[in-house]
């Protein structure tokens, strides 16, 4: 049992295309009057900056447009005396991390009300946290007075940030995700928010590479920022964060450090945190987390290296030990040598290496088989065997299949196809009892409420059924309770369809069909009829019992040893084809029969339970009939072919 504590953060979020026209509305909502309006210089921001301008109108009492990276408390002072001088009732702040620190900054000494609009993906604008700069050096500070009362997510203002400033800001936003499920503090909810982020962050970015404006791919960073933003409110942050603030302390910058150190940090934790790493690479869709990271960045064309942003080599060791002078909560101890080595290699740009794991082995194996069918000239059947492939080896990681157990597979399969022969279609039973035959029934042959719903072939279909006429007696003498039939076929506007063909076939009344009963000579309740200019087809049969599947192989052994029972449900077979029309395979079940809810191949549907009602006395032929006979009327609609 996992015992926590879960504190969520009071927010308003407001996300969506178009959502900056609803910001004076939120400003006066908290009681603003007279706003003062952080911004900066920011490449991409100048539109934002207008759009929101022109939102608020007579409410902007004063703008600050001097807030830069990492809020050095000098700009803070600048602004805090523009704020007084406006007598400033509200923030309003419009760009990224830079005006959303600087709005921290003022709210922390003046209590105010805030309302960030992010035009980055950074997540900042809903942490707690608030990093400040001070004689080279940044102090973090945690506090719920620096959290906004309202953040305007609006997709249109991001559709001019550059492509680089998207992907650094997307990263920092992974950050804040990643080291919340490493944190003490998390728990069920944040790990699922941190594990969405993170998986949000993988997918948009390379969609954005293909295409910057891409609005649905950008809608889904905003929403990671703010995932990843609530998860680092709520769980805080470790040894990555601290290293970043150390090296933006020395002037790096915030966003494109976050993309540098990340891989590595995680590589470094892997050891102390196997578990986390692995939720880390899944939700990346990766072998390892730490390299898959990695080559996300460098195929994005962003930061990997730490020289490449200005920092001097002579700086790492500085920088490790005030890295572990003051260290934030992480798996494991981590010492100066450690995270020296984690700075070398983030300095360097080396591709980190995660540990060697089973599921890194078993992910390298199923891409080079995967790979393997990249040539194939016909994209369907490349598409099938590669997602078979993945899902075969998915499955015998999941559940750690044995080589007994895979060799126990193998016996089945082979007995399986050895004991398939025209009279018996064991491959078909193991696809009918496992539901597969059903799924791609419904995958196939799904239909509008105006035609007949199908149902599986079964294993016992033999083409070519003997031709009947109307009226036939298709049970050659056998026992059972005499059935007629009569049966239309329309289309869907209810037109009847002449010249169609009908093939039906079913089980005795002990529930056998023909081709298990070696002593009968002829075809037995099977037969193919054509429908009159009426959409007609009549004929006797008897009543369809119950009936078990074939116990005696390896498919009823199965089930047997599954504790589950082998009986369909009473039914007769129709396949019905007429020109111009779908082909319609399908069953009818019988209204009062066993195993409705529990048919062993999963054909059951509602509609094609019917009445297969009693009767006593005259038949509508003629026939002489003592005792009961049942009467069945059904309509089959089928649907016109397309185009």
């Amino acid at each position: 049992m996992r015992t926590f504590i879960h504190t969520t953060h009071p927010a308003r979020v407001v996300l969506g295309s178009g959502t900056v026209s609803r910001l004076a509305g939120e400003v006066r909502r908290l009681g603003g009057g007279r706003v003062l309006l952080v911004t900066s210089g920011g490449p991409g921001t100048a539109a934002a900056r207008g759009r929101v301008r022109d939102e608020l109108g007579d409410l902007v009492g004063a703008e600050f447009g001097g807030a830069v990276a990492h809020t050095p408390v000098e700009v803070t002072e600048e602004a805090l005396a523009v704020l007084r001088a406006a007598d400033a009732d509200c923030l309003v702040s419009v760009g990224g991390g830079s005006t959303t620190g600087l709005s921290k900054a003022l709210a922390l000494r003046t209590d105010l009300p805030q309302v960030i609009v992010p035009t980055t993906y950074a997540g900042s604008e809903a942490t707690p946290v608030l990093g400040e700069t001070r004689d080279g050096r940044k102090a973090v500070s945690s506090s719920p007075a620096v959290l906004p009362e309202t953040v305007v997510y609006d997709v249109d203002l991001t559709l001019s940030l550059p492509l680089s400033l998207s992907v650094t800001s997307g990263l920092n936003a992974m950050a804040h995700a990643v080291e919340a499920l490493y944190s003490a503090d998390a728990d069920p909810v944040t790990d699922r928010l941190a594990l969405d982020a993170i998986g949000l962050v993988a997918r948009a970015l390379p969609r954005l590479a293909a295409d910057p404006a891409d609005r649905e791919a950008r809608t889904g960073l905003l929403r990671a920022a703010w995932l990843a933003g609530t998860c680092a409110a709520t769980a805080g942050t470790g040894l990555h964060h601290r290293l970043c603030h150390v090296l933006g302390g020395l002037g790096l910058p915030h966003a494109q450090t976050h993309s540098v150190i990340l891989p590595h940090v995680i590589a470094c934790n892997a050891p102390s945190a196997p578990d986390v790493t692995r939720r880390i690479a899944r939700a990346l869709d990766v072998p390892d987390a730490a390299s898959g990271l990695y080559d996300l960045v460098a195929s994005l064309g962003g930061p990997t290296s730490l020289r490449a942003l200005g920092l001097p080599e002579s700086g790492l060791a500085g920088a490790a030990g005030l890295g572990v002078a003051a260290p934030y909560p992480n798996p494991g101890e981590r010492t100066v040598e450690d995270v020296l080595h984690v700075l070398t290699d983030a300095w360097h740009g080396r591709r980190p290496h995660g540990p060697v794991t089973t599921e890194a082995v078993l992910a390298r194996l199923t891409e080079q088989v995967v790979d393997s069918f990249a040539q194939s000239p016909d994209p369907r059947l490349r598409d099938l065997l590669t997602g078979l492939v993945r899902h075969l080896h998915a499955y015998v990681a999941e559940l750690d299949v044995s080589q007994a157990e895979w060799s126990h597979a193998i016996g089945f399969l082979t007995e399986t196809g050895q004991l398939s022969s025209p009279a018996r279609q064991e491959f078909v039973l193991l696809s009918d009892v496992l539901g597969i035959s059903s799924a791609v029934d419904v995958l196939t042959n799904s239909r509008t409420p105006d035609t007949t719903p199908s149902a599986v072939l079964g294993p016992f279909y033999v083409e070519g059924p003997p031709e009947a006429p109307h009226g036939s007696v298709i049970s050659a003498g056998l026992p059972g309770t005499p059935l007629w039939v009569d049966v239309t076929v329309t289309d869907t506007a209810g037109e009847p369809l002449g010249d169609a063909v009908v093939d039906v076939w079913q089980a005795d009344e002990d529930g056998f069909y023909d081709l298990q009963l070696p002593d009968l000579e002829e075809p037995v309740l099977r037969a193919r009829l054509r429908t009159d200019s009426e959409g007609r087809v009549t004929f006797w049969s008897i009543l369809p019992s119950h009936y078990p599947i074939p116990g005696d192989g390896p498919v009823g052994r199965m089930l047997t040893a599954a504790d589950r029972h082998h009986y369909r449900a009473p039914h007769v077979h129709f396949m019905v084809s007429a020109p111009g029309h779908r082909r319609l395979i399908t069953q009818l079940f019988v209204s009062d029969g066993a195993h409705l809810d529990s048919d062993t191949v999963f054909g059951v549907k509602d509609p094609l339970v019917v009445d297969f009602a009693p009767r006593t006395g005259a038949t509508p032929d003629g026939r002489v009939v003592d005792g009961e006979w049942r009467l069945l009327n059904h309509t089959f609609r089928v649907a016109a072919l397309a185009g």
